[in-house]
């Protein structure tokens, strides 16, 4: 998870962007900060997916298979 330190840069860097713009170190910044954040986004979505399951009216697992597999290989580690 990102702290709230990361969060509260990153949105200070995009403010001052967007009002008077930034240097180039802080423009290299915000794009590992950016990036950084991406990441932890994506692994958060991820691991909601593995825990999801999709149940039909009838009550029947209609799980994507793409979903099953994601759940399988992380059972395997």
């Amino acid at each position: 998870m990102i702290s709230k330190e990361k969060l509260e840069r990153i949105n200070k860097l995009a403010k001052k962007s967007k009002e008077e713009g930034l240097t180039v170190k802080e423009q290299a910044e915000q794009k590992e900060l950016r990036k950084e954040y991406l990441q932890n986004v994506r692994k958060s979505f991820k691991n909601q997916l593995k825990s999801m399951t999709v149940k039909d009216p009838k009550g029947e697992d209609v799980t994507p298979k793409k979903v099953r597999d994601l759940q399988e290989k992380d059972q395997k580690h």
